[in-house]
């Protein structure tokens, strides 16, 4: 099967689906908020609503593929869809016992375990600095988010949980990179959706979340999260994971609460101090590091 994850793109492409991939993702805490349902419903429909959305595109590009994807391929995208589902899942029962701030932040602890993954097991030369760049982005997304985490520094249940959901969220990472070896974006990213939606609907079933009764407001925010969020975030991302490497993708994407936290000022009217500020910068410089290596 000829796949387009096969061919060279432009050198600056990944890089600009990768800036599109993090500002559309930068919106899924507030989507949540503004849709005022249990976590795991909103990204259940998130889910769903994208799933529906790309089926013709997937089904017109599946047309024209010379032939159909290979069984063992549609493996990759059957774990890449289970590593999505427990990580959403772990971080919205997570956030239910501790703050937001402690949940984003033990969240994007993901790519620590991506780099080590990959020095340990891939064999990928990680230079110092690489390694700088990294210890430099986690600080930065710390002093942004973790106020809360030094003001109460014991691990609670929340916190637990929202730390293995990193790991997943790490799993997912380097479940892409090998996958799209092979896959091109979407013969990967729409069964990795519609696996995701089937375990969260089983798992809003199997804990008696109703999935109906909701406000208008609520379904058309479900709807802006799965075309924005998911559609563009996460068909960005595949894309980018295509040419570059997970370890540097992961880092890349603390930008995503950093923009979160930015976008928060005009959309819900949340002020960020001057330590966080500077946070963010060191997130920025952090991330340029990681990215020159």
């Amino acid at each position: 099967m000829e796949s387009s994850a096969l061919k060279p793109a432009p050198k600056a492409l990944p890089y600009i689906a990768l800036a599109s991939g993090i500002l559309a993702l930068s919106l899924s805490a507030l989507f949540v908020r503004w849709a005022e349902a249990p976590g795991t419903i909103t990204t259940f429909y998130r889910m769903a609503f994208a799933a529906l959305f790309m089926l013709p595109f997937y089904l017109r590009h599946q047309q024209r593929a010379a032939q159909r994807t290979p069984w063992r391929l549609l493996a990759w995208t059957l774990v890449g869809g289970l590593f999505t589902a427990l990580d959403h899942i772990f971080w919205a029962v997570g956030i239910q016992y501790t703050t937001v701030a402690n949940a984003t932040l033990l969240n994007y602890i993901a790519p620590l375990w991506v780099s080590v993954f990959a020095f340990l097991v891939w064999k990928e030369k990680m230079p110092r600095v690489f390694w700088a760049g990294l210890v430099l982005t986690l600080t930065g997304a710390a002093v942004v988010f973790g106020n809360d985490i030094l003001r109460n520094p014991h691990l609670s249940r929340g916190d637990l949980l929202a730390t293995i959901s990193s790991l997943f969220y790490a799993a997912y990472f380097l479940t892409t990179q090998r996958a799209r070896r092979s896959l091109d974006t979407m013969s990967y990213i729409w069964p990795v959706v519609v696996v995701c939606a089937v375990i969260l609907l089983g798992v809003n079933l199997a804990a008696g979340i109703p999935l109906t009764g909701y406000s208008a407001q609520a379904y058309l925010t479900f709807l802006g999260a799965a075309l924005i969020s998911q559609v563009i975030g996460y068909f960005s991302v595949g894309y980018a994971l295509g040419h570059l490497p997970a370890s540097v993708v992961s880092p890349t994407m603390i930008l995503q609460p950093v923009f979160t936290a930015l976008l928060a000022i005009p959309l819900a009217g949340e002020l960020l101090s001057l330590p966080q500020l500077l946070g963010g910068l060191a997130v920025l410089l952090g991330i340029f590091l990681v990215n020159r290596r």
